[in-house]
Protein backbone atom coordinates (compact mmCIF):
# COMPACT_ATOMS: atom_id res chain seq x y z
CA UNK A 1 0.00 0.00 0.00
CA UNK A 2 1.44 3.87 -0.76
CA UNK A 3 2.55 6.01 2.26
CA UNK A 4 1.55 8.70 0.12
CA UNK A 5 -2.31 10.76 -0.26
CA UNK A 6 -4.60 8.40 -1.90
CA UNK A 7 -8.69 8.13 -2.81
CA UNK A 8 -9.02 4.91 -2.75
CA UNK A 9 -10.74 3.89 0.50
CA UNK A 10 -10.08 -0.13 0.78
CA UNK A 11 -12.52 -2.25 2.46
CA UNK A 12 -12.52 -5.67 3.95
CA UNK A 13 -15.38 -8.21 4.39
CA UNK A 14 -16.94 -7.74 7.89
CA UNK A 15 -16.05 -10.36 10.54
CA UNK A 16 -19.23 -10.12 11.98
CA UNK A 17 -21.93 -8.93 9.48
CA UNK A 18 -25.07 -10.32 12.15
CA UNK A 19 -23.91 -8.51 14.66
CA UNK A 20 -25.26 -4.84 15.18
CA UNK A 21 -21.97 -3.18 16.58
CA UNK A 22 -20.23 0.47 16.15
CA UNK A 23 -16.86 1.52 15.08
CA UNK A 24 -15.84 4.99 16.12
CA UNK A 25 -12.33 5.85 14.28
CA UNK A 26 -10.73 9.55 14.84
CA UNK A 27 -8.17 11.53 13.15
CA UNK A 28 -7.13 14.68 14.98
CA UNK A 29 -5.17 15.40 12.16
CA UNK A 30 -7.24 16.50 9.54
CA UNK A 31 -6.29 19.30 7.16
CA UNK A 32 -7.51 21.05 4.21
CA UNK A 33 -7.53 24.32 2.99
CA UNK A 34 -9.97 27.24 2.86
CA UNK A 35 -11.78 27.69 -0.54
CA UNK A 36 -11.51 31.54 0.31
CA UNK A 37 -8.49 32.23 1.73
CA UNK A 38 -6.29 29.65 1.02
CA UNK A 39 -5.21 29.66 4.99
CA UNK A 40 -5.09 25.76 6.03
CA UNK A 41 -8.12 24.26 8.59
CA UNK A 42 -7.56 21.91 11.17
CA UNK A 43 -9.84 19.49 12.32
CA UNK A 44 -10.83 16.35 13.99
CA UNK A 45 -12.54 14.20 12.15
CA UNK A 46 -14.54 11.53 13.77
CA UNK A 47 -16.18 8.42 11.90
CA UNK A 48 -18.49 6.28 13.56
CA UNK A 49 -20.33 3.28 11.87
CA UNK A 50 -22.05 0.17 12.03
CA UNK A 51 -20.63 -1.90 9.58
CA UNK A 52 -22.71 -3.69 6.57
CA UNK A 53 -20.91 -6.47 4.71
CA UNK A 54 -17.49 -4.55 4.54
CA UNK A 55 -15.32 -2.40 6.89
CA UNK A 56 -12.91 0.30 6.01
CA UNK A 57 -9.19 -0.96 6.17
CA UNK A 58 -7.83 1.76 8.32
CA UNK A 59 -4.33 2.90 7.04
CA UNK A 60 -6.64 3.76 3.46
CA UNK A 61 -8.58 5.52 5.75
CA UNK A 62 -5.70 7.65 7.06
CA UNK A 63 -4.24 8.62 3.12
CA UNK A 64 -7.67 9.24 1.86
CA UNK A 65 -8.16 11.81 4.94
CA UNK A 66 -4.52 13.05 4.16
CA UNK A 67 -5.67 13.50 0.39
CA UNK A 68 -7.46 16.80 1.08
CA UNK A 69 -4.60 18.57 2.28
CA UNK A 70 -4.02 20.96 -0.34
CA UNK A 71 -7.66 20.64 -1.51
CA UNK A 72 -9.84 23.75 -0.82
CA UNK A 73 -13.43 22.74 0.35
CA UNK A 74 -15.90 24.46 3.10
CA UNK A 75 -16.25 22.76 6.19
CA UNK A 76 -19.90 21.55 5.08
CA UNK A 77 -18.38 20.51 1.75
CA UNK A 78 -15.55 18.00 3.11
CA UNK A 79 -17.32 16.13 5.64
CA UNK A 80 -20.36 15.58 3.10
CA UNK A 81 -17.77 14.24 0.69
CA UNK A 82 -16.20 12.22 3.30
CA UNK A 83 -19.25 10.43 4.75
CA UNK A 84 -20.69 10.09 0.59
CA UNK A 85 -17.15 8.06 -0.30
CA UNK A 86 -16.98 6.29 2.99
CA UNK A 87 -20.85 5.26 2.68
CA UNK A 88 -20.08 4.05 -0.99
CA UNK A 89 -16.96 1.98 -0.35
CA UNK A 90 -18.48 0.44 2.94
CA UNK A 91 -22.41 0.77 2.65
CA UNK A 92 -22.91 0.77 5.94
CA UNK A 93 -26.33 0.32 8.35
CA UNK A 94 -25.37 3.93 9.27
CA UNK A 95 -22.70 6.22 9.79
CA UNK A 96 -21.75 9.23 10.86
CA UNK A 97 -19.13 11.61 10.37
CA UNK A 98 -18.03 14.44 12.45
CA UNK A 99 -15.75 17.75 11.31
CA UNK A 100 -14.52 19.57 14.24
CA UNK A 101 -12.73 22.52 12.97
CA UNK A 102 -10.54 24.52 15.00
CA UNK A 103 -11.26 28.16 15.60
CA UNK A 104 -10.69 30.00 13.23
CA UNK A 105 -11.27 33.84 12.66
CA UNK A 106 -12.61 33.41 16.11
CA UNK A 107 -15.73 30.97 15.02
CA UNK A 108 -15.78 27.34 15.99
CA UNK A 109 -17.42 24.88 13.40
CA UNK A 110 -18.74 21.52 13.96
CA UNK A 111 -20.30 19.82 11.13
CA UNK A 112 -22.11 16.51 11.25
CA UNK A 113 -22.81 14.42 8.42
CA UNK A 114 -25.02 11.28 8.82
CA UNK A 115 -26.37 8.40 6.55
CA UNK A 116 -28.77 5.50 7.18
CA UNK A 117 -29.55 2.54 5.04
CA UNK A 118 -32.99 2.55 4.30
CA UNK A 119 -32.92 -1.71 5.02
CA UNK A 120 -31.57 -1.40 8.61
CA UNK A 121 -33.36 1.88 9.96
Amino acid sequence: MPSQPSKTLETFPNPHPSSDYVVTISSPEFTCVCPMTGQPDFATITVEYAPGERCVELKALKLYLWSFRDEGHFHEDVTNRILNDLVEATRPRRMTVTGDFNVRGGLHTVVRASYACPDHV
